[in-house]
């Protein structure tokens, strides 16, 4: 822990030195409240929500477990908000997360984060959606051309938006994510609204299904609790996303202040929006309907308002993919950005275009490695690998909050402008810390051999981790 801290001293004293000496571009803190807050939802909010009730549907049985699963899932993120909350106002740095586990731990453990993030979890999650976003454009557009085409168009157009700067990616985020939340509400308002008792499907009435013991039907068992486990993956992923706006810190005005506010507000509202959604789904299609469907987004907008309401929908999910693209293309290239200032990639990265001082080469670099997963077609593929490891690094991160609380305890000072906003530290924080731990636990029993892909990635990192280190000392 000392030759950490004493490496860090003496990066943190170069670019000091550094800066004086040859002062350049800087990063613009061109952001405000609102747009930080449409970067938490937008990183949260992709597809997921439109598709996975379903999937979480398949897997229990009744609308209360349904429910409960769903809201655990917003306790849980709501938890992390908290969290990643405090830990920005304690370090108001760009790169966020990458910067945290470099601050508490060790800069291995933070390159191995940047490393996955690179390869697989940034990317391979952004070719995903971006497929995703093609099908749903061909379908509306019925153009005669390849979805790969299409995937590839968008994340490179994206690419240059957020090289204009952020202030242009930014404003190009915040309107999609309205776009957005309009869909979203549209959604549950016509399902509330415009869908008649006799229209809906065989469990209509959820608020009566509600009130039993629905526990009668699943006996408290090792299979029970392994199968609320696995209904919680893709409601966690759903959730999952709220990190990604602590990356721009370094371009937020007032970061102590404003991001915080930001993740707390987004998180929130994205957790009220997904329980309206999945009440509606509910209530619509009923838990066997909900089960069978593999878009329930569409089929409550059809039954509500015909096929115009299901293309309807299917405008609302593209333009959501489209944004939840636009956030990632402005965010994740921050952490690259972060790595390279440190020594632990291509010097070039680091540096910020002179007249949009932005990561130019950051934002090219994932746009096109983006393009590459989408083309081979192996993003789903890829997608299976990450799920271990990227709760490993949550539960990592929310241990950086005990890390810098004995410090600033052991020292008797105060981080200037921050505050501690985790109600019910230090039990709170850990039962986050075990929720995200049990996901891997529970992800290693379900699917061993995706873990271990996806854990072998992330340590063939360790050998280029050292090899930066070496030519940083050359």
């Amino acid at each position: 822990m000392l030759l950490t801290r004493a490496r860090l001293a003496k990066m943190d004293s170069m670019k000091s030195a550094t800066a004086t000496a040859a002062p350049g571009p800087a990063l613009a803190r061109r952001l405000g409240l609102f747009d930080a807050t449409m970067l938490v939802m937008g990183g949260i909010i992709g597809s997921g929500i439109f598709m996975n009730p379903s999937v979480v549907a398949r897997q229990l049985s009744t609308p209360f477990l349904i429910l409960l699963v769903w809201f655990l899932g917003g306790l849980i993120a709501l938890a992390a908000a908290f969290i990643w909350a405090e830990l920005a106002s304690l370090r108001p740095e760009v790169g966020g997360q990458y910067a945290y586990l470099r601050d508490a731990f060790h800069p291995m453990l933070a390159f191995l984060y940047g490393w996955g993030l690179l390869l697989v979890i940034q990317t391979g999650g952004m070719a995903a959606v971006a497929v995703s976003f093609a099908r749903y454009f061909l379908e509306l557009t019925n153009l005669p051309i390849d979805d790969w085409f299409v995937a590839a168009a968008a994340l490179a157009g994206l690419t240059v938006i957020n090289c204009l700067g952020v202030r242009a990616g930014g404003s190009l985020q915040s309107f999609l994510m309205v776009l957005k939340i309009v869909a979203i509400v549209a959604l549950i308002l016509c399902g509330l609204l415009l869908v008649h008792p006799e229209q809906a499907g065989p469990v209509s009435n959820v608020g009566s299904e509600l009130g039993g013991s629905q526990f009668a039907l699943y006996p408290l068992s090792f299979g029970f609790l392994t199968t609320i486990g696995a209904a919680l993956v893709p409601v966690l992923f759903a959730y999952g996303g709220w990190q990604t706006a602590s990356f721009v810190s370094g371009e937020i005005r007032e970061p102590r202040k404003n991001l915080p506010r930001a993740l707390l507000v987004g998180v929130s509202g994205v957790v009220v929006l997904y329980l309206a959604v999945n009440f509606v789904c509910l209530r619509v299609l009923g838990v066997a309907g909900l089960a069978f469907t593999k878009a329930p987004a569409s089929d409550v907008m059809r039954i509500a308002l015909g096929p115009a309401g299901a293309r309807l929908i299917a405008a609302g999910i593209a333009i959501s993919t489209l944004g939840f693209l636009s956030q990632g293309m402005l965010t994740a290239p921050r952490v690259y950005f972060a790595m390279a200032e440190d020594g632990l990639f291509f010097k070039s990265v680091g540096r910020l275009h002179p007249k949009t001082n932005v990561p130019i080469l950051a934002i090219v670099i994932q746009g096109v490695l983006a393009i590459v997963i989408a083309l081979s077609g192996r993003y789903d593929e890829i997608l299976n690998y990450v799920v271990s490891v990227d709760f490993i690094f949550f539960g990592a991160t929310a241990v950086c909050l005990f890390v810098f609380r004995r410090r600033l305890a052991a020292t008797g000072t105060v981080a200037g402008g921050a505050r501690r906003t985790v109600p019910g530290h230090p039990a709170t924080t850990a039962l986050f810390i075990l929720a995200c731990w049990l996901v891997v636990i529970n992800t290693v029993y379900r699917y061993p051999e995706n873990t271990l892909i996806g854990l072998g990635i992330l340590l063939a990192g360790i050998p280029v981790f050292f090899f930066w280190r070496w030519r940083n000392t050359k």
